[in-house]
This record gives C-alpha cells, sequence and structure tokens, in this order.
C-alpha cells in the first residue's frame, strides 16, 4: 500500500476537492502540510457542500486528520471553521484532529501587515487574500514567531510576545500605524489558548506510528505548485513550499515516506491574483471557459483569469515536485470548441525555448507556441469509462501525456465524485 501525496500541478484551483476527497475515503490519515487559511477546498458529498480552508478534507468522512508543522495556523480561522462544520452536522473533536505543536500561529497583526502592503502603491502588489499567510511564514523564518506549543506555557508568553513586537511595532511606526500593546496580545493569547490546545500533539511521531502500522496516508496540498516560493512565478507566488518534497518536511517524516504524488491538472488553465500567464485569454473564449467552469475562488469568490492547457508549465512541475501520474479534471468544460489550442512551448526574445523562464522580466516577454487540436461535438459531462468519450475527447487526453510526459491516472468530468475514469489508484500502485 502507497502514501499518497496531491499537489496542483497549475496555479491551484485545479478541483483537488473532489480528488482529494475521493483519495481520503479510502485513506487512514490524512494530512495537510503546507499553506493556510487562504485556500479553499469545495467538497460535495450527497446533498451536503462543505467549503474548507484550513481543515484536512479526511475531517468530513471521519479519517484522522492531521494539520503539519508547515502550515500557519490562525487560531481565530481554526475555531470559526470547527464552529461551521459543527453546524453541517460534521463533530470535530481531539481524537479526530491533531495540530503540530511546532505550528506557527498567524496573529491579527499578520494580517494588519499583510493588507497594508497589498494597498502599497509602489508596485509591490502581489495579489494575496490578505490573511496574513505571508508575514507568518516571515515570522517563522525570522525564528520570532509565536508557536502553538507556546499557549501550553503562558508563564513563558510574554517574552516571546515582546521579542516579536520588537519587529512589528518598529514596521508599523515606519508606516503610520499604532502600536500593538503586548498585554493586548497576550490576552488574545491566552483567551483562546483552551479552545485550540487539546487538539496540540507531536504530529510526527504520530504519522510515524501510522505509517508503521501499515495506515494509508494521504498527504494534502493546497494551492499550487506553480505558485511555489522556491519553483514558482515569483514574486507572485504564497509563502511556502508548494511542491511535493514539501509533504515530508512539513509533517515530520522524511521523503522515504512519499510513495506516490499525484498532480491534480486542469484540461485548461487558471490563475487568481497577479502575474504571468502566458496562455491567458482576455477574449470572448476566456470568458465562456470562465463561465462554464465556474470559475471563482472557494476562499475569496474572485473570478478566476483562463486561457488554454499550457503543456510547458506542467511539465516543470512534473519535475520539480516528482509527479508520478496526473487526475486530470474538468475536461468537459471543453466539451463544442471546433478546435482547442494546447501551448508547447514558447518563444523569447526571437527563440524556441521549452520552459518558463525564472526572470520575471523575461515571463512577461514569453509568447505561446500554440498547437492546435480539433474538439468534439458530444458531450464527456458525467462519462464514467473510456467508452462514454468521444474520440476526439480521447485524441486530446492521448496528447496531453505525451506533452507533458506524464500519465493520465484518473479522468474527472464532472463535480460528482462518481463521474470519474480510474486509470491508476495510486494507494495501489
Amino acid at each position: 500500500m502507497a502514501n499518497v501525496v496531491v499537489v496542483g500541478s497549475q496555479w491551484g484551483d485545479e478541483g483537488k476537492g473532489k480528488i482529494v476527497d475521493w483519495l481520503s475515503e479510502q485513506a487512514d490519515v490524512v494530512v495537510r502540510f503546507q499553506g493556510g487559511h487562504n485556500a479553499g477546498h469545495t467538497l460535495v458529498i450527497g446533498d451536503n457542500v462543505y467549503k474548507l480552508s484550513l481543515l484536512p478534507s479526511g475531517i468530513v468522512r471521519g479519517k484522522l486528520s492531521v494539520i503539519g508543522n508547515g502550515v500557519v495556523l490562525d487560531p481565530r480561522a481554526f475555531v470559526a471553521e470547527v464552529k461551521k462544520l459543527k453546524e453541517q452536522g460534521v463533530s470535530v473533536t481531539p481524537e479526530a484532529l491533531r495540530i503540530a505543536e511546532n505550528t506557527p500561529l498567524i496573529l491579527s497583526l499578520h494580517q494588519d501587515l499583510d493588507r497594508l502592503r497589498e494597498s502599497a502603491t509602489d508596485g509591490t502588489k502581489i495579489g494575496t487574500t490578505g490573511r496574513g499567510i505571508g508575514p507568518a511564514y516571515e515570522d517563522k523564518v525570522g525564528r520570532r514567531a509565536i508557536r502553538l506549543m507556546d499557549l501550553a506555557d503562558l508563564s513563558a508568553l510574554r517574552p516571546k510576545i515582546a521579542r516579536l513586537l520588537n519587529h512589528h511595532n518598529a514596521l508599523r511606526r515606519g508606516t503610520g500605524q499604532s502600536e500593538i500593546d503586548p498585554e493586548a496580545l497576550y490576552q488574545e493569547l491566552a483567551d483562546i489558548a483552551p479552545q485550540v490546545l487539546p487538539f496540540m500533539d507531536d504530529v510526527g511521531a504520530l504519522l510515524d506510528k501510522e505509517r508503521k502500522a501499515g495506515s494509508r496516508i494521504l498527504f494534502e496540498g493546497a494551492q499550487g505548485a506553480l505558485l511555489d516560493i522556491d519553483h514558482g512565478t515569483y514574486p507572485y507566488v504564497t509563502s511556502s513550499n508548494t511542491v511535493a518534497g514539501q509533504a515530508a518536511v512539513g509533517s515530520g517524516l522524511g521523503p522515504g515516506a512519499l510513495d506516490y504524488v499525484l498532480g491534480i491538472t486542469k484540461a485548461y488553465t487558471t490563475r487568481v491574483g497577479e502575474g504571468p500567464f502566458p496562455t491567458e485569454l482576455t477574449d470572448e473564449t476566456g470568458r465562456l471557459i470562465g463561465e462554464r467552469g465556474r470559475e471563482f475562488g472557494t476562499v475569496t469568490g474572485r473570478a478566476r483569469r483562463c486561457g488554454w492547457f499550457d503543456a510547458a508549465l506542467v511539465r516543470q512541475t512534473i519535475r520539480t515536485s516528482g509527479i508520478t501520474g496526473i487526475a486530470l479534471t474538468k475536461l468537459d468544460i471543453l466539451d463544442g470548441f471546433e478546435t482547442i489550442k494546447v501551448c508547447v512551448r514558447y518563444e523569447l526574445d526571437g527563440r524556441e525555448i521549452d520552459y518558463l523562464p525564472a526572470s520575471q522580466a523575461a515571463q512577461a516577454r514569453v509568447k505561446p507556441i500554440y498547437e492546435e487540436i480539433e474538439g468534439w461535438r458530444e458531450t464527456t459531462a458525467k462519462a464514467r469509462s473510456w467508452a462514454d468519450l468521444p474520440a476526439q475527447a480521447i485524441k486530446y487526453v492521448r496528447r496531453i501525456e505525451e506533452l507533458i510526459g506524464a500519465p493520465v491516472a484518473v479522468l474527472s468530468t464532472s463535480p460528482d465524485r462518481d463521474d470519474t475514469i480510474l486509470v491508476q489508484n495510486p494507494f495501489q500502485v
């Protein structure tokens, strides 16, 4: 039995919710290993729709769920999401959910700083959700973060708050903001502590025990690999590593615990926020894809930018995440197009290249080189076997496999979890 890592192979929003839910039903343990409550997963189970931002998807399936140390945790958002799930009939108990003791916390001051930077007029707008994720990771790397375990020893918390505020109050003074009162921050943390501390655990040891006992572990990524802080379209990226290797680092296990990497890949391309997007369509076709695909963010409600499938980008993600196979989603959105374009490489300053360069300036200058593929008139929606698909749709899928250098393990043809064509079960490699 394999342990599986699920990552988005584009800029996120690839339809991970459905695939992760399908896999979590087979898993024993589900782990979130990076990001914060800026990521959204929509799960449709029967007549119930669950919108999760922080909690692992397995929580609605009654599976042991884990928030790893690679996540930054907003304790107020956590409490609010637990309450919302309870209202939908899902009880989140310490027996069902564990949070790494060394998980850094997102505080209100992080959100203040995030929003302040996004409202600046100096050209640094990144397009963040304003939820404090970036500043919280900065404090983690700066070795001044307040971590979950710190709430268990309130007597030692004040000196840590003072160290944190030495940094943040200087920033606030420099931007004309009022300083944070250390006692107010202490009280904020002391008040929330009893609501989150019962979930605290040494999750690295917990997961190692589960692995040795033969449990199936599903590592659930947020965002997409092209938003990775190292390997994404910097600086228009998130603040954590989103590639598959982070599943080990962000959960307290070694890389040997990762057996299969499933890359969730949309049959076209979307992006939220700022940054380069070589295949973006700003015409009627792009609008039509967005409407058909209901391309609006789960967390923010922002309309997503839409474009043709970019094989050059996905090839890079397959390399940086070591993707074993892909789950191709939303094929049905392309039904009815006379021709469909796929970007196979780029033109940069008069020469052809087969990768997206790391330079921000070069990324802005690349032009997509397209291959045109004949479309299909028949519907692919709700197909559950290859026999249900139009021949030309199968050709499109096969051509994508050739261009990206990875097989399609799962094909999704609607948001309904049963409308799935399984080629290879990642848990059974």
